[in-house]
């Protein structure tokens, strides 16, 4: 009998006896390894919660109650026991289903969730809008132990310790250390707190003193002794500090355990923290041994060979291999980045700070103050959240501070959370800042050379997420254009076959690849516009704030008669699915620019 088949909203588990539940457990293993091996996606945080979000569904109607990821690549277990089962053949392909939580999905997602650190600060908020309502449900926040590397985590859990809003965090720590008290009296305790009597007796003394005289006065007296006692014996957990009762450490993959837990912290009325000791990668051998490995298991068929981001770790470690002042900074992402060579050989300069953009920043502005040459390795999408420190920490500075923008672009199946489609327009408004485009992982490396040694104040070499298009790049020029093509990046490669596709029907274009998108330096793109009087710029970016705006502000200005089209991503969020049918769905392919180029220009007399 399969289980996992017979399940198709969370009350079909309402009903599953202990033995069942274990056997689920097992479909759900087996069936999260089959189909993610097909086609790509996160593997070993979804194995280490099977248990854990079974509990929930079992204890709470996510339908109604809310539920709140801290990130959402943990969801998967979630997407299967609400319904979705079917749409894991088509998981984070372009019109499938996303492999993050959706709330357009299901109404069992309440919340977007693809960044970290953030899930406390919104179940707060899901809490007090309950409140002012006069609502009766319940929030709870779901969140891994590398989201309290980010300090928005401890801004929410400050304030909702001390808010007295019921809500329920569940941390589910399978690896990172965390302070704890230790000793017999400790384990002791906490093993009394994990009987279902400590529960009980607390209730019904609590319920006692509230309705005898002087019974809230008593409860109070003796609460506050009980903590004074504790503290006295045992210290206390940060988190009671905040205001949390906390329940744990618990085993998260003892599904009565958790439970019985998730039962209780639902009746407590009062923000309350259950602490999950969790295996990355449980129930499958290789995921267990090789958790960083299994964390996120790329699409079947991807291409093979250097990807920019080995490239740059590669060229950047041997740059600090020569000089001692170049150090490198991530944010949780050594692997990711490209750095991990860097960490085996110059250890003592790679800082990993966790998921803590902003204090990265700022701590590498601080680096280049005192001396160093900082490189931040970092996401386009993520670095977003230290733009403050951008501005105020390094560009007000002028510290020299390098900023590798991996990922920068469309990224594919991680979707609208994960695109860096919007770091042209923000890292471009900062005052002084540099931007650097390759488009070949040699030119990466060329650029990264030249970012720390021939430029001054902030600069950012922005490059895109796998493998490049080859190791040279040559634009297609004419010196009698019809059609001025601008792009950069990797991009410039889609503006030369576009070009070629234009020469096939007799129309000849001169492309202009900018290696330098801040600041602009327009001129041959003027000379070129005055030969052609027709331009199309062509870039993998948002609309807002893209680099062809500029460009079209400014020949407006000096050269008005010039026709202008722009083919960018819009001003729309860009879901999930592979680059190449986002390219063709946005036209910035190279058949995409060809065919606006056709419709927008008139090309008579051409030959």
């Amino acid at each position: 009998m399969n289980i996992l088949d017979s399940i198709h909203s969370p009350e079909d588990l309402k009903h599953l006896n202990p033995q069942l539940d274990a056997q689920l457990c097992e479909e759900i293993r087996q069936f999260l390894v089959g189909s993610v091996s097909k086609t790509g996606g996160h593997l070993a945080s979804n194995l280490g919660v099977v248990e854990l979000t079974l509990a929930i569904h079992k204890v709470f109607d996510t339908s109604r109650d809310r539920l709140v990821f801290d990130v959402g690549h943990q969801s998967y277990v979630h997407k299967l026991l609400t319904g979705r089962k079917e749409g894991f053949a088509h998981l984070r392909a372009y019109g499938g289903m996303s492999g993050f939580p959706k709330p357009h999905e299901s109404v069992h997602d309440a919340f977007i969730a693809g960044h970290a650190s953030n899930a406390v600060s919104v179940a707060l908020g899901f809490a007090r809008a309950r409140t002012a309502a006069g609502q009766d449900h319940s929030v709870i926040a779901l969140m891994g132990d590398g989201a309290l590397t980010g300090g928005l985590a401890y801004e929410g859990l400050n304030d909702a310790g001390q808010s007295g809003e019921p809500l329920i965090v569940i941390l589910n720590d399978n690896g990172m250390s965390i302070s704890k008290n230790v000793g017999a009296i400790s384990e002791h305790l906490a093993h009394l707190r994990l009987k279902s009597g400590y529960f009980g007796i607390k209730r019904a003394y609590r319920k006692f003193t509230s309705v005898v005289p002087g019974g809230k006065y008593l409860y109070a007296f003796t609460h506050k002794l009980k903590q004074k006692m504790k503290q006295m014996l045992l210290g206390s957990t940060m988190f009671e500090e905040m205001g949390f009762a906390y329940l744990g450490p618990v085993d998260g993959h003892d599904l009565s355990k958790l439970t019985y837990l998730l039962q209780e912290a639902k009746q407590m009325g009062c923000p309350v923290l259950i602490h999950a000791i969790t295996k990355k990668g449980k129930g499958d051998a290789e995921a267990e041994a090789h958790p960083d490995r299994f964390h996120g298991i790329g699409v079947p068929g991807e291409q093979s060979g250097v990807s920019f981001s080995k490239a740059f770790g590669a060229a950047l470690t041997q740059l600090a291999e020569r000089d001692s002042r170049i150090c490198a900074v991530t944010a949780a992402m050594p692997a990711g980045t490209g750095l991990s060579e860097f960490a085996s050989k110059l250890p003592n300069r790679l800082f990993d700070v966790g998921i803590a953009e902003e204090h990265a920043v700022a701590m590498a502005s601080g680096l280049a103050a005192g001396g160093m040459i900082p490189v931040v390795a970092i996401y386009s999408t993520f670095l977003q959240r230290a733009f403050d420190m951008l501005i105020h920490d390094t560009a007000l500075m002028q510290n020299h501070v390098v900023f590798a923008v991996d990922r920068a672009g469309l990224v594919g199946e991680d979707g609208a959370t994960h695109h860096g489609v919007f770091d042209v327009g923000y890292l471009r408004q900062v005052p002084g800042m540099t931007v650097l485009c390759p488009a070949t992982t040699e030119e990466l490396k060329t650029m990264l050379h030249e970012a720390i040694y021939d430029y001054s104040g902030p600069v950012a070499v922005r490059y895109p997420r796998g493998i490049g298009f080859g190791d040279t790049y040559a634009p297609e020029r004419s010196e009698k254009p019809d059609l001025t093509i601008v792009s950069y990046g990797t991009l410039a490669f889609q503006a030369n076959e576009c070009a070629q596709l234009l020469a096939e029907r007799g129309i000849r274009a001169d492309v202009v690849r900018l290696r330098i998108i801040a600041p602009l330096d327009l001129t041959e793109v003027a000379v070129s516009c005055r030969k052609s009087g027709r331009l199309l710029v062509a870039e993998e970016s948002a609309q807002n704030g893209c680099v062809g705006e500029s460009i079209a502000a400014a020949l407006q200005r000096s050269n008005p008669e010039v026709k202008v089209v722009l083919k960018n991503l819009g001003s729309s969020f860009v879901p999930h699915g592979a680059n190449q049918l986002l390219f063709k769905q946005y036209g910035i392919d190279a058949e995409g620019l060809c065919r606006a180029a056709l419709e927008a220009f008139s090309f008579e007399g051409t030959n």
